[in-house]
């Protein structure tokens, strides 16, 4: 991984919780802890994001969109339910 030089002050409160998880082994050193919580917030944005387009996309939907959905359920529901799904 490429590293990126970065020089900043922080809260103490912060630099007391990077210093924490370097204390009790989540990571090797600050810059590290820093990383990892950068991830963290990384991870719950991308999250917060994808869910955000997900109800935009279901909001969005056209009336001949849903019902084309709706059809494509009942087709696949009643598929399941004429399966055995107990055989090889």
């Amino acid at each position: 991984m490429q590293r990126r030089k970065l020089s900043t002050t922080i809260g103490a409160r912060n630099y007391a919780y990077l210093r924490r998880m370097v204390k009790t082994g989540q990571a090797d050193s600050v810059d590290q802890a820093v990383d990892r919580a950068v991830e963290l917030a990384r991870r719950v944005d991308d999250r917060a994001r994808l869910e955000n387009r997900t109800a935009a996309y279901f909001e969005g939907r056209s009336a001949g969109a849903v019902a084309e959905e709706r059809e494509l359920e009942n087709a696949l529901s009643d598929a399941a339910q004429e399966t055995d799904f107990g055989q090889p």
